[in-house]
């Protein structure tokens, strides 16, 4: 670690003891006084499913915004007061938020409630691509089954903590689960509606392969699975000489990913004598703007399987499968 890194990191912590104190006694007997619990949360995918649980309940405030990349994210010192005035923590887990781990620690050490969503999805269900060191790919998100086992966790925990309210927690949650079973059906459906072929989908960093093996996409990132790993020149020949090979209409950008790569696949694949387009731009690591449907996980799933399946040739509603997706 770079001496100005672990500097930073350092002061970060100071700041949090000193904002949290440090007799670790936050638990359930002394969430807030105003009787609304205060949860505070990474990634909007994270923040969205637990506001969905949680509901009145508590202040769900999210650390990372629209467009922020959870793999690069660097802990603030805002970061940092808001987790000392957390009574929970739950963050997604898997190494994405990896430059968060001593924070994470540290908000552990103090005793506080605090989890990684993923915790307990089945460990069978887990791609650990070679190249990702024996470390499973952190993007459950993108398989809506494997994202309502970190759900039922968000569920399990916050009715542990909080018995008072299960109930309410529990009612939420089986409402919600009913949309994420439609959104899958949708994705199921939508995406068999492309020519075969054509089921192929090229990305900025390998995001999508909870994606690919739950809906049958074949799935190749011009990067890996971490945004942190670099595109070598060998890397994006190969990718180009599978768009011509494969007669691949279309690629897609990503929304918290820079679009440079992408580029140089189109420019490869024109002076070879193929066309590609860039289908669209899909939300990967990061949802729409806040206040928007894409801002929701369902909205960014419908989102990403209209968006595809419209570029590759399948037959999808122009509005998704609310009719909510903005219409450019």
């Amino acid at each position: 670690m770079k001496s100005s890194t672990f500097l930073a990191l350092t002061y970060l912590l100071l700041c949090f003891v000193m904002f949290s104190g440090c007799d670790g006694s936050s638990n359930v007997d002394n969430l807030s006084a105003s009787g609304k619990l205060k949860i505070v949360t990474t990634t909007g995918m994270v923040t969205d499913i637990v506001r969905e649980i949680v509901g009145d309940r508590a202040e769900v405030v999210g650390l990372m915004g629209p467009a922020v990349d959870p793999h690069l994210h660097q802990p603030l010192r805002e970061d940092a007061v808001q987790l000392s005035q957390a009574d929970i923590v739950f963050y997604s887990g898997l190494m994405l938020e990896g430059r968060m781990a001593e924070i994470f620690e540290q908000v552990n050490r103090q005793g506080k409630p605090i989890f990684a969503v993923t915790a307990e999805v089945d460990h069978e269900k887990l791609r650990e691509p070679p190249e990702f060191a024996g470390h499973p790919d952190p993007h459950v998100w993108m398989n809506i089954s494997l994202w309502k086992e970190a759900g039922q966790y968000v569920v399990e925990k916050m009715t542990e903590l909080d018995p008072e309210h299960a109930e309410v927690y529990q009612h939420n949650w089986d409402a919600y689960s009913l949309q994420l079973d439609a959104l899958a059906e949708y994705a199921v459906t939508s995406i068999e509606s492309i020519p075969a072929e054509q089921r192929v989908l090229v990305t900025a960093h390998d995001a999508f392969g909870y994606f690919g093996d739950a809906y049958g996409m074949t799935v190749l990132g011009v990067q890996g699975i971490t945004t942190e790993s670099a595109a070598g020149v060998d890397d994006i020949n190969k990718l180009v000489d599978f768009i011509v090979e494969r007669k691949i209409k279309a690629i897609f950008v990503e929304s918290s990913v820079a679009q440079n790569n992408i580029r140089a696949l189109i420019e490869g694949a024109a002076n070879r004598g193929w066309t590609v387009e860039i289908g669209g731009s899909l939300y990967s690591d990061a949802m729409g703007e806040t206040g928007t449907y894409e801002g929701t996980y369902i909205g960014m799933i419908d989102h990403n399987v209209t968006i595809i399946s419209q570029a590759l040739g399948g037959k999808v509603p122009a509005g998704g499968l609310n009719g909510k997706l903005k219409q450019d």
